[in-house]
C-alpha cells in the first residue's frame, strides 16, 4: 500500500491563522455533505411512519452528521493521495492541498480525528454496533480500498462509488432497526451509478488528451462507451424507482399506488441532469449541479414536498 507523504513540494505558501481553518473547511468539502441525504429515505418510506417520531428523526440526523464527518475524512485522504495528480487538473489544482495552502500533516491529523469522532458518535446513537459496522465498511471501502486500489480498475471504480451511496441508504435503515424497501435500495444504487458515469464522462471531455495523466483509469474509458452505459442506467433508474413506488408499504395502493405521482419528478430530474451533461458540459460534481441549476433544485424540492404531501394526505 502506498503511504501518504507529508513532504510534497508546495506550490504556494501555506496559510496561517484563520485562513488555515478556512482552507481546512474547504478541503473537507461541506458542499458534498448533501450526498449523505441518502440516509433519510429509510425513515421517510418506513412502514411504521417513523418520520412522525421526533426521537427517530434525531437519531437519523445524528447518523447524517456521523457520515458527514467520515466523508470529510475520506476527502482529505483522497486529496493527500492525489495531490500531484490534482495539480495537473485545471480545476482541482486550486484545492487547498494541491495549491499548497493547507499542510499535509494538518490534513492527516484532522482526518484521523474526524474518523474517531464519527465512530464514537455511531456507537453513541446505536449501541448494537450495527450502524458502526456500516460506517466502518463505508470508511474502509471508500477511504482505503477505493483510494488505493479500486479506483484503478475499470467499471469497478464506478461501482465502488455507487456502493458508498448504497451503504448510506442501508445505514439509515440499520440505525433505525427497520427494513428497507428492496426496490428503493436498487433505485438509489442505480442513481449513484448514473451519477458516477456522468462524472467519468465529464472528466474525459474536460481533460481530453490529458485525461490519463490526471486519472489513469480514464484511459480505459471512451465517451461513446460511457454514453452507452448512461443510456442503459437511465432507463433502469426510472424503472426501479417506479417499482419502488408500486411496492412502497408507506402509502396506500388502492385505487392506485399513491406514490406514483412522484414518478414525473424523477423522470424530469434525470432528463434535466442529462441535459446539463450533454448540453452544458456538466456532471463533474453532482452537488454543484443541484446547487447551481435552479430547475434541477426546484425539481428535487417539489419531489420531496410531493412525497410528504402524499404521506400526510393518504395515511395507511
Amino acid at each position: 500500500m502506498r503511504e501518504i507523504s507529508t513532504d510534497h513540494p508546495m506550490q504556494g505558501t501555506p496559510a496561517s491563522g484563520l485562513a488555515v481553518l478556512w482552507h481546512l473547511l474547504r478541503a473537507m468539502r461541506p458542499r458534498q455533505w448533501i450526498k449523505n441525504i441518502f440516509i433519510f429515505p429509510a425513515i421517510v418510506f418506513s412502514e411504521e411512519r417513523l418520520w412522525t417520531e421526533p426521537n427517530r428523526i434525531l437519531t437519523v440526523c445524528l447518523a447524517f452528521v456521523a457520515f458527514c464527518m467520515a466523508a470529510s475524512a475520506i476527502y482529505l485522504v483522497n486529496d493527500l493521495v492525489d495531490i500531484e495528480k490534482d495539480r495537473a487538473h485545471p480545476r482541482k489544482r486550486n484545492r487547498p492541498l494541491a495549491s499548497g495552502k493547507l499542510s499535509p500533516s494538518l490534513a492527516i491529523t484532522t482526518s484521523t480525528l474526524l474518523i474517531v469522532a464519527s465512530l464514537t458518535l455511531a456507537y453513541a446513537i446505536d449501541l448494537s454496533f450495527g450502524f458502526m459496522a456500516i460506517l466502518v465498511a463505508y470508511i474502509t471501502v471508500q477511504g482505503f480500498l477505493y483510494t488505493y486500489f479500486l479506483k484503478n480498475i475499470v467499471i469497478l471504480d464506478i461501482l465502488t462509488l455507487a456502493a458508498g451511496f448504497v451503504l448510506r441508504a442501508i445505514a439509515g435503515a440499520v440505525v433505525l432497526h427497520i427494513p428497507i424497501t428492496p426496490w428503493l435500495l436498487v433505485s438509489m444504487g442505480l442513481l449513484a451509478i448514473f451519477m458516477g458515469i456522468g462524472k467519468r464522462r465529464h472528466e474525459l471531455v474536460l481533460l481530453e488528451n490529458g485525461a490519463g495523466q490526471h486519472r489513469r483509469i480514464l484511459n480505459e474509458y471512451s465517451v461513446p462507451m460511457l454514453d452507452q452505459m448512461m443510456s442503459i442506467v437511465t432507463a433502469s433508474v426510472i424503472m426501479a424507482y417506479s417499482m419502488a413506488t408500486f411496492s412502497a408499504p408507506v402509502a396506500p395502493k388502492e385505487p392506485f399506488p399513491a406514490l406514483m405521482i412522484t414518478i414525473p419528478f424523477v423522470v424530469y430530474g434525470i432528463f434535466r441532469y442529462l441535459y446539463l451533461i450533454y448540453q452544458r458540459d456538466g456532471g463533474g460534481s453532482p452537488e454543484d449541479l443541484l446547487l447551481k441549476d435552479p430547475p434541477l433544485a426546484l425539481c428535487v424540492v417539489f419531489f420531496g414536498l410531493t412525497i410528504m404531501g402524499v404521506l400526510l394526505a393518504f395515511p395507511t
